[in-house]
């Protein structure tokens, strides 16, 4: 079909956000007869990452999850926490199959419009006029995915931690992995007193993701991961002999940072240009969801898209645990510990998904009670 040069909206990236948005506009009949674009400069028909989030229920996502769990354990220098998730699980997708089911459910919609392109700039008037290196296009509103320029010059201004981390999904020759059990977080093998583990996501018994990851102000050279994950897999998962399937890199920022302020009544913000990434724990897949959910329910109410959709409280829980990470980055192990050690699993769920109540807010608070988290505390007041 020809491409319009106008849109009712356009979405500018189709990653996580740029996707579940799209997938809830095809699913409201009520924007059926609105024109929708999607612009990317790839065709993602690549796995170049993979999603983990837990939930209770079953989900439109059942059809594309690789693997699931009901088991966990969180292993620290000290104890290892063995976790018994019911009644959530704890599940993983890979890219490319969101990918493919996205872009499969959205070509049968006469009414969206995929553009492969690079988009070089989006400029609010009376309408909002798209520029990519080809074509310009224009739109009652755009869905921005792009990390503001600004981003980069300003975030000394606000508290910042990078999520860096490289993965290798592994297949053995002999059955060496619990398949029924991830490890969420295994800090035994350190780089120094940064806050860093390995995670690991037990495909089938001899096949997993082995991730290295820190959570720290500065990257290190790609050689770095390579070092510890070989380390890991050979002194602690004791495997000697294996080939490597795929690889996965990754930089998330966990941050602060008003990425809101960006937001206007016709450009909204969204993914990880829009802050949508969780500051403490640089989740987003279930985030997202939440997110896109209060877009489509302002847009169906005439409101402005980016109204609500953030809770003040929880941005200042955020904010506190990246100060904690940010002047005492060694602290990260045992914070984490205390988490899971001292409340259930299920609770820290409920608090990471900002379900949570007033009381299990203060219970969690309680059981990081530090002199760091007191600082932390009053110089985030």
């Amino acid at each position: 079909m020809t491409t319009p040069s106008h849109f009712d909206f356009i979405i500018i990236g189709n990653g996580l956000a740029g996707l579940q948005l799209a997938l809830k506009l095809a699913s409201e009949t009520c924007f059926d007869n609105k024109k929708i674009a999607l612009i990317d400069p790839s065709e993602k028909s690549t796995n170049d990452k993979t999603w983990s989030f837990w939930e209770t229920e079953p989900s439109q996502w059942n059809a594309i999850i690789h693997k699931s769990w009901n088991k966990a354990s969180i292993i620290t220098s000290k104890k290892t926490t063995n976790l018994n998730l019911k009644p959530y699980s704890y599940k993983t997708i890979r890219a490319i199959d969101f990918y493919t089911e996205a872009k499969a459910q959205l070509n049968l919609k006469d009414n969206i419009y995929f553009i492969v392109e690079l988009v070089t700039s989006a400029i609010e008037k009376d309408e909002v006029t798209v520029t990519t290196t080809n074509n310009s296009y224009t739109a009652t509103h755009v869905f921005d995915s792009r990390v503001p320029k600004d981003f980069s010059s300003e975030k000394g201004n606000s508290i910042t931690i990078v999520q860096h981390f490289k993965g290798l999904v592994i297949k053995t020759e002999t059955n060496v992995f619990d398949e029924d059990k991830v490890t969420m977080m295994d800090y035994r093998l350190k780089d120094g007193n940064q806050t860093t583990f390995t995670y690991v996501l037990p495909f089938s018994k001899t096949e997993a993701l082995v991730e290295f990851t820190y959570f720290t102000e500065q990257t290190v050279a790609e050689s770095v991961y390579d070092d510890y994950i070989k380390t890991y897999i050979k002194a602690y998962l004791k495997i000697d002999s294996y080939s490597i399937l795929e690889t996965e890199t990754g930089q998330i920022p966990m941050t602060n940072y008003n990425f809101s302020k960006f937001n206007t009544k016709k450009i909204t913000k969204i993914g990880t240009g829009g802050g949508w990434v969780k500051g403490s724990t640089g989740y987003s897949f279930k985030n997202t969801e939440k997110k896109v959910a209060i877009i489509i329910d302002n847009l169906k109410a005439g409101r402005i898209p980016s109204k609500g959709l953030f809770q003040r409280k929880y941005k200042f829980y955020d904010k506190v645990f990246l100060k904690v990470l940010k002047d005492d980055n060694h602290k990260g192990e045992w914070i984490f510990e205390s988490f899971y050690a001292k409340n259930s699993v299920q609770t820290m769920f409920r608090f990471l998904d900002e379900d949570s109540t007033f009381g299990e807010e203060l219970k969690i608070m309680m059981s990081l009670f530090s002199w760091s988290f007191i600082k932390a505390f009053f110089k985030t007041l």
